[in-house]
C-alpha cells in the first residue's frame, strides 16, 4: 500500500458498495480498489489520466 491508497479500513466499508467482481458479459472487472486508488492519487495529484502510475492500471481503465 502507498500512502493515499485506502486503509483495509476505508475499504471494508466501500466494498460492499461496488458491483461483483464475477465475470460478465463483456469481460472481467479490473480490481475495484486499485482503480479506486488511482482515482484517489490522480485527484490527489492533479495529474492526467495518461500520468497515473503503472501499480493503479491501465489509464484507460
Amino acid at each position: 500500500m502507498v500512502a493515499g491508497d485506502l486503509t483495509d479500513q476505508h475499504w471494508a466499508r466501500l466494498q460492499p458498495l461496488l458491483p461483483s467482481m464475477a465475470p460478465q458479459r463483456g469481460g472481467w472487472w479490473r480490481d475495484h480498489r486499485q482503480v479506486i486508488n488511482g482515482i484517489l492519487w490522480r485527484i490527489d495529484n492533479g495529474a492526467k489520466w495518461d500520468q497515473v502510475p503503472d501499480r493503479y492500471g491501465p489509464a484507460k481503465t
